[in-house]
């Protein structure tokens, strides 16, 4: 039993380590980590200062999420999906609880998409506004420009004196 219980430790590191050492499973982790993460940040911030900004120019803390989820939706399926995006969803009248599903939907839709697509197809170039880039790059995107926001929101937080979530990284 001792052996069984040893061999199949073993076979599951090596899967997760499999899982950390190619493109597709190394983002699938970070971006199920990412999503975890804003989420917490989404929940931490109280509804009644969902409208906090802290300048004119910036955008409040409800609309960096909806802009988010927005990102998500266009680059995960235009480059993923091969869907037609129309134009964004007004999200502006969710609730709190209603735009925090919504931003969990959408990674997991990412997550889907990313995980049924064959491992080859990241190396393809597709037309970007921004020039070609491969689907790689459009994978970096996704997670960077979700990392930016998250970081602007954070800031929301300290500046509104709110506790942070404990970080989620890797």
């Amino acid at each position: 039993m001792k052996k069984a219980i040893l061999l199949l430790t073993i076979l599951l590191g090596i899967t997760s380590m499999a899982q950390q050492t190619n493109v597709k499973g190394a983002f699938l982790e970070k971006w199920n980590n990412s999503k975890e993460y804003l989420v917490a940040i989404a929940q931490a911030m109280p509804e009644d200062k969902y409208d906090f900004k802290p300048t004119k120019r910036q955008m409040s803390f409800k609309t960096q999420l909806i802009h988010i989820e927005g990102n998500m939706k266009w680059l995960g399926t235009t480059y993923f999906n091969l869907e037609t995006v129309g134009e964004p969803e007004d999200l502006s009248d969710l609730s709190k609880e209603d735009l925090i599903i919504a931003l969990q939907s959408r990674f997991d839709d990412i997550y889907n998409a990313v995980k049924a697509m064959d491992a080859g197809k990241f190396e393809e170039v597709v037309e970007f506004y921004a020039g070609p880039k491969s689907r790689l790059q459009i994978l970096n995107l996704l997670q960077d420009h979700v990392t930016h926001h998250r970081g602007q929101l954070i800031v929301y937080l300290n500046m509104c004196q709110i506790d942070l979530p404990r970080y989620t990284g890797w």
